[in-house]
């Protein structure tokens, strides 16, 4: 093909003609793309591109430092109370963040002949002999693999190694398990009757919710907190401290805990999870271990009249380089927010950073929305953001027309 943007004409011509409506295509745009960053990284059989509206809430004052973040949605309402957040915390002097923990995971199964034997190799893994034996092969495979620990689990003759380590400014799915499979084939040398059944055995985990995510961590560990004063609460959120202490009890702890829920103890984290995500070349599929939040709120200051709010985020996966990030758009997003890239001075910096941003931008999030619930305001909101303008009986009329 003389050029990428020919070929994707080509397949969508190809495309429509067995489509039940050959212009189905029309209005999914293909031309003006770079898909030479596509092809062979981001996706197969090509026929354009999604474009999603971008809206930015900001800025949001972390650490002493402003952003603006940018938010690709089609929920209306989201970016709009997410903005009022960030004017909350930014009058409140701003937010303060730390990362507790960095460390992507791979968690292969591999079968011995007994469970007697499983347990043996889950011994010796435990041994700093067996460790410092897995962490050399593991090392050599990456400038910035690191291996830091191991957690195994046995049921039955299976036993399952979660592998952790750090992986720079990537995200990091793909070096991690490059890692693990070379550590695997140097266990095999010790123990000649492994049998490795998967090199994932869902025990990372990974796009799936798992308690172990939300107790042992995943990526990067962040917690984010502040304090709103009064007058802040009641001028900008509507309410009051007090009714947002207690529909925050009432919803995000017991609620959540009504619900079996695991790592969902927030109103809506997961909404500016894949916001951000999406907008900056992230896997959204990972908003399932990224999203874990457990939203905290007491009464504070003087008079107990002020709210402090905090969330931790144990296992927000993410990067500044690979995959979608290398996308020209998504690399805008990311030049917006000061993390593209690598960082060549502190390797993985720009992935932490990124990593407290959007645990500060959820922070936003979850003071508005629990606003305006304890305000009762929601539905009004989205009555007037989120209600499309569309006759859907004119557009059901069309298609039964069509049908017919």
């Amino acid at each position: 093909m003389e050029t990428h943007e020919r070929g994707v004409s080509i397949r969508r011509q190809l495309l429509s003609k067995k489509l039940s409506e050959p212009s189905s295509l029309q209005y999914l745009p293909y031309r003006d793309y770079n898909y030479s960053l596509v092809m062979g990284a981001c996706c197969e059989n090509v026929i354009g591109y999604m474009p999603i509206p971008v809206g930015v809430a900001g800025p949001l004052c972390l650490d002493g430092k402003e952003f603006q973040v940018p938010m690709a949605t089609t929920e209306g309402c989201l970016v709009a109370s997410t903005n009022r957040g960030c004017r909350a915390i930014g009058l409140g002097g701003g937010a303060s963040s730390r990362v507790l923990a960095d460390g992507m995971t791979r968690g292969p199964v591999v079968r011995l002949p007994r469970a007697c034997d499983s347990a043996e190799v889950k011994a010796w893994l435990e041994t700093s002999e067996g460790f410092a034996v897995i962490k050399e092969a593991f090392d050599s495979t990456s400038r910035f693999a690191r291996l830091q620990k191991l957690h195994t689990s046995i049921a039955g003759r299976n036993l399952y190694i979660r592998f952790q380590s750090r992986s720079g400014d990537a995200m990091g799915m793909n070096m991690i398990s490059k890692g693990t499979e070379k550590a695997l084939s140097k266990l095999h040398e010790y123990f000649p009757e492994m049998q490795i059944l998967a090199v994932s055995g869902n025990y990372c985990t990974d796009k799936k919710p798992a308690a172990i995510n939300w107790i042992e961590g995943r990526g990067k560990s962040v917690v984010c907190e502040a304090v709103i004063p009064a007058n802040v609460v009641r001028e900008v959120l509507k309410t009051t401290t007090d009714a947002m202490i207690e529909v925050n009890i009432n919803k995000n702890l017991v609620g959540s805990a009504m619900a079996g829920s695991i790592g969902g103890y927030n109103a809506h984290a997961a909404n500016i999870v894949t916001a951000i995500y999406i907008a900056c070349g992230q896997d959204a599929a990972q908003n399932v271990g990224s999203s874990n939040c457990i939203t905290l709120m007491e009464a504070s200051g003087p008079t107990n009249e002020d709210l402090y709010i905090s969330c931790t985020m144990p296992s927000i996966e993410i990067g500044t380089v690979g995959g979608g990030t290398n996308l020209l758009p998504q690399q805008a997003c990311l030049q917006m927010l000061g993390v593209q890239g690598a960082c060549k001075d502190n390797p993985g910096e720009n992935a932490r950073q990124l990593a407290r941003i959007v645990c500060g931008t959820v922070m936003a999030g979850e003071l508005s929305l629990m606003a305006a619930l304890a305000a009762g305001h929601l539905v009004k909101s989205h009555m007037i953001h989120n209600r499309s303008k569309i006759n859907l009986q004119d557009l059901q009329g069309a298609c039964t027309k069509k049908t017919a």
